[in-house]
């Protein structure tokens, strides 16, 4: 009987295996029922692999027949049944050749290539890693196997899947489909300001490309290994304030249209602008001595941010009595009520700032330009913008109005396109989730082929 000493022998059930049909030739079996230093039950199958034929016994050199030399035994990992691992211990025929003198070990036919395991236990793996809802760790617990084995068969299955070999490197697959609207983003990779950008098909939400860094020349590679066929049938890019990417586009496809995300102009108004007037004015207020008006600048920003109409839901759901949040009485939590009076403060404010006046104008106008479909009338409302921005004569309202003027032409081309960056914006936060939940990533090339996977999988 084969037993180690870190192993305690539970019971022998003699003639069983667990699923024989993926054993072709698995003869004479006998199983115990063990557990191991892990506290994991596991099934110790022992058994000979049969000669089905007379090609293992010919001498892959001078073709010869082969003598029987004994006898060696090979230890194969096998589909696990439940939460209990299977080990095979296969003996196996050694044969010498009496002509070159050389040995032969006979083939396993279902033995895993570059793996020692079945190929049973390799699909059961591979089946797993195409959920994307298991860590490498579990996967590796649930299996029997090391972490670091799931790792290199999933690196294994996405290399297959996505790349090619181009003579000796390989490369990334040539996407099987044309894309019409196209949309960039970078996303951090590690601390120390380490960037990596990634291209997506705005309609499928497939990761098309990534390579390190933010710079234009990641827009060159893309294009370059797509080509100038597949890249006109591509009619528009959504991105963010990026002038690298925009002039990338416009230099290699002029005929592509660069439509910059509504969400970044709106950030950008929101904590250039709104939040540093909030502060230029309450820092002017302490220092000409009116304390109560800089006292009514706190706990603001997020008001004057708001737009009238969101203001008016929430002082309506104030007068009905509804709850910000119910509370929990486990845990002592108190109950948050709703504060009213939102819009009469946010009036109050106006009225007493014309910078704030300024900034509820800008976004009003904002607001009617991104509501448009026609070019020239959202031109008419960002020139409007702009006029208001030069008439303040604040440094931040001339910050923003330049933002506009330098980005003029992907910001019009919205009106039309009605294109946004939220698909890629919510790929990079599941991009932190797939980090997350592998605990960090030191193989980037591995990560980033798990990302492109990611992306296409559509959970039934």
């Amino acid at each position: 009987m084969h037993t180690n000493r870190s192993v305690t022998i539970r019971q022998t059930i003699p003639g069983t295996v667990v699923y024989p049909e993926s054993l072709t030739g698995f003869i004479n079996q006998t199983t115990e029922l063990i557990t191991n230093d892990s506290k994991q039950l596991v099934y110790n199958i022992y058994g000979e692999q049969e000669v089905v034929t007379d090609e293992d016994s010919i001498c892959p050199c001078c073709k010869t027949h082969m003598h029987v030399h004994g006898q060696i035994t090979r230890v194969l990992k096998h589909e696990s049944k439940g939460k209990t691992a299977c080990r095979l211990f296969v003996k196996v025929t050694r044969f010498k050749c009496p002509k070159c003198h050389k040995t032969h070990v006979q083939q396993i036919p279902y033995e895993c290539q570059n793996h020692r395991m079945t190929t049973a236990l390799y699909k059961q793996i591979t089946h797993y890693l195409e959920q994307h809802d298991t860590s490498l760790k579990k996967i590796a617990k649930n299996c029997g196997v090391d972490s670091h084995t799931v790792k290199a068969i999933d690196k294994e299955r996405l290399l297959n899947k996505y790349t090619t070999m181009e003579g000796s490197r390989r490369k990334l697959k040539k996407p099987s489909e044309y894309s019409r609207y196209l949309g960039i983003d970078e996303f951090k990779l590690h601390n120390g300001h380490q960037y990596a950008t990634h291209i997506i098909d705005l309609e499928t939400g497939h990761i098309l490309w990534i390579a390190f860094g933010k710079k234009k020349q990641i827009v060159y590679d893309f294009i370059n290994h797509v080509g100038d066929k597949w890249m006109c049938h591509v009619k528009a890019v959504s991105c963010d304030m990026n002038a690298y990417f925009y002039s990338a586009f416009k230099e290699m496809c002029p005929w592509v249209q660069v439509v910059y995300d509504r969400f970044h102009v709106i950030k950008n108004l929101n904590d250039k602008v709104i939040a540093m007037v909030r502060k230029d004015e309450q820092r002017r207020l302490i220092e000409e001595g009116n304390f109560s008006q800089a006292r009514s600048l706190k706990r603001c920003r997020y008001l004057l941010m708001s737009s009238p109409k969101t203001l008016e839901r929430k002082d309506a759901l104030a007068n009905q009595g509804i709850l910000l949040d119910s509370g929990d009485v486990l845990f002592r939590k108190e109950p948050k009520i709703r504060k009213g009076g939102l819009k009469k403060r946010y009036n109050q404010l106006l009225k007493e700032n014309e910078l704030f006046f300024a900034i509820d104008l800008v976004k009003e106008e904002l607001t009617q330009a991104y509501s448009t479909r026609d070019e020239d009338e959202m031109a008419d409302h960002l020139t409007h913008v702009v006029e208001i921005c030069e008439g303040t004569k604040n440094v931040h309202f001339k910050w923003f109005s330049n933002l506009i003027l330098k980005h003029w032409n992907g910001l019009i081309s919205h009106a039309v396109l009605r294109l946004s960056n939220g698909k890629i914006e919510g790929i990079n936060n599941r991009i932190k989730t797939v980090r997350r939940m592998s605990y960090g990533f030191r193989d980037d090339e591995y990560f980033f082929l798990k990302l492109m996977d990611m992306s296409r999988y559509r959970p039934a």
